[in-house]
């Protein structure tokens, strides 16, 4: 058996689950699992101080190589002695290796067996990022856990490309390797393979035969359906060593990582926890809390009655929501503080039932409460229409209505208003004749053709966005096709959050795209190069739209009163002058 550095101690496995305690030894302490880190991207958990992250029970924070490859750079941690002395952090760090970033810049790098090469965001140079050069910066930054650097591809890929992408980074583990040479810093393996048990079991096979500290399942929640990526972390999980540990990269809903724990996986990591944050999103012990609504424009009461952080010890949900509605930084930076807290309390209370031999009964009563969307609303469940065995379920203001042997609908339980379900029921798209849009004509120059700027408002369902994503990748392959740019703005996301929970009633959304973009904030196409979609969650009549591009397309959903679609108009024209097109999105009858 190979030693490894952590010195890993598995302490107990629940009954009936593969849920799992252990310790391990890091350069700067012992820690305790199942376990969360909080990402500190550049060397700093946004909006959180270190005292906050401490007291929190923060035991390893992530950083990220590429982006402090950029900036400071190796020299500067050099100089100042490490990652910790530099932020004055006393804990434990990972780092990731910068094989993530690689996947997420597909229209500014180029992969060759060397490594990929990409423009410095900072001053426009040129980098390959190697192995090797990855190991040493991970190196000079002096993190306790070093990770390989890797090739992640989507999840969805064909299974020509998964081998492909599975064959590099099984050779570049071997070269990450013999870069660390004598460093005492620890390292894990990434085990890739996208959705193929027979890649994942060969990619596990093939990192096992070297001595790594760890093993992390890569290549997981970048565009896969949940089932999908919960299946596959089981399998993995269940492939790797017993005597070393297990992290899951890049998950960290509070669900997910109760269901991850359940399938073997001891660690994980996500900006989940502060992102959410920004837009007023707060996990508590009664499900999700959005502070954004104005049902808590008066309440006197703390964010989670049972949480002993800071935030909940002092201020009130109704300073949390002006904070939110306002957009002051200290809102996000409470809430951050607030969900990192749940996030480590969550942990805690796994790890203790895991000890205690109780955690199938903490888990079954878990994932009941975790995925709760709003304590002070309707709270998701069946119940019949008046009159009508019609199933229908709701969430926040939007119903679904789902009869059996027809199509599902979905309306605003408020106005009244029926929400867009399909993308072959929308009449507008002859209107919009996306394809002399976006077509290059034969015989145009090499330049890079400006992107069709497309502004979704309302967002809904996401159908009016899915259809144009799957109209472009259609038209993609008749020619070459100009960039385009979607942005969806919305006050609330209930609506899409409901249809994603009814995949086969609503096939579109089996695309995969609306899932990221509502994790993440933004989905890129990793097939289609310059397709984007970014998701904007605020009050269009209060909104500040500096910064954005004039879109050429403005869809209307028609959830906006005519007095707010004037402002936003208003706020359009006094942009730079061009020429833009306003379509209604129609359902067809």
């Amino acid at each position: 058996m190979i030693p490894s550095r952590l010195q890993f101690q598995l302490e107990a496995q629940a009954t009936g689950s593969r849920a799992r305690a252990a310790t391990f030894q890091t350069l700067h302490g012992v820690i305790k699992s199942p376990l969360f880190m909080p990402v500190g991207t550049q060397a700093t958990v946004k909006a959180q101080l270190p005292e906050a992250l401490e007291a929190a029970g923060s035991q390893i924070l992530l950083a990220n190589t590429y982006h402090l490859l950029l900036r400071p750079g190796p020299e500067v941690f050099r100089k100042m002695g490490g990652i910790h002395r530099f932020m004055k952090w006393p804990g434990s760090v990972l780092t990731d290796s910068g094989g993530y970033q690689i996947f997420s810049l597909p229209h500014s790098r180029s992969m060759t067996e060397a490594g990929a090469v990409f423009q410095s965001y900072v001053d426009g140079q040129r980098i390959l990022l190697s192995p090797e050069l990855s190991i040493q910066t991970q190196m000079a930054i002096g993190s306790d856990i070093m990770m390989v650097l890797d090739q992640c591809i989507p999840s969805t890929a064909d299974e020509k490309a998964a081998r492909a992408a599975l064959q590099v980074t099984q050779r570049w583990a071997v070269r990450s390797l013999a870069a660390r040479e004598e460093s005492p810093q620890s390292m894990f393996a990434i085990v890739q393979g996208a959705l193929y048990p027979q890649l994942r079991r060969e990619s596990a096979e093939g990192l096992m035969q070297m001595p790594f500290d760890g093993y992390a399942i890569g290549g997981l929640a970048v565009g896969e359906a949940k089932q999908e990526r919960e299946d596959v972390c089981e399998l993995t999980a269940a492939l790797l060593p017993a005597d070393r540990p297990r992290y899951l990269m890049g998950v960290g809903t509070p669900l997910d990582v109760l269901e991850a724990v359940h399938r073997g996986v001891d660690m994980f990591d996500c900006i989940i926890p502060t992102q959410v944050a920004k837009r007023g999103s707060c996990f508590t012990s009664r499900g999700i809390v959005e502070l954004r609504r104005s049902v808590y424009k008066f309440a006197d009461e703390p964010l989670d009655p049972v949480c002993a952080c800071p935030v909940c010890a002092k201020y009130s949900r109704a300073y949390l929501h002006h904070l939110t509605k306002t957009q002051e930084p200290l809102g996000w930076q409470l809430m951050g503080q607030h969900n990192i807290h749940f996030s480590h309390d969550l942990m805690r209370e796994i790890r203790q039932s895991i000890l205690e031999d109780r955690f199938l009964s903490l888990y079954q009563e878990k994932r009941q409460i975790l995925q709760v969307d709003d304590v002070d609303h309707p709270i998701t469940g069946t119940r019949p229409i008046p009159n009508s065995r019609t199933p229908t379920q709701v969430v926040g203001d939007y119903e679904v209505i789902l009869p059996e042997g027809e199509a599902a609908t979905m309306r605003n339980q408020v106005t009244g208003k029926a929400v867009p379900t399909s993308v072959t029921g929308l009449r507008w798209l002859e209107e919009l004749q996306l394809t002399r849009k976006l077509l290059i004509p034969a015989g145009d120059g090499p330049e890079a053709p400006c992107p069709l700027i497309v502004w979704d408002l309302g967002l809904g369902a996401a159908a009016a966005a899915l259809a144009l994503i799957l109209a472009y990748e259609k038209i993609a392959e008749e020619g070459p096709v100009r960039p385009m740019q979607i942005v969806s703005f919305c006050t609330d996301v209930s609506s899409l959050r409901l249809a994603l929970s009814h995949k086969k009633r609503f096939p579109y959304l089996r695309h995969g795209a609306a899932d990221t973009l509502l994790h993440r904030g933004v989905w890129e196409s990793r097939f289609r190069q310059g397709l984007s979609w970014t998701l904007i969650q605020v009050e269009l009549g209060a909104a500040d739209f500096g910064g954005l591009s004039r879109p050429d397309v403005i869809l209307n959903q028609g959830t906006l009163s005519d007095q707010v679609m004037a402002e936003v108009m208003t706020f359009i024209k006094a942009m730079q002058p061009g020429q833009m097109e306003l379509i209604q999105c129609e359902m067809e009858p």
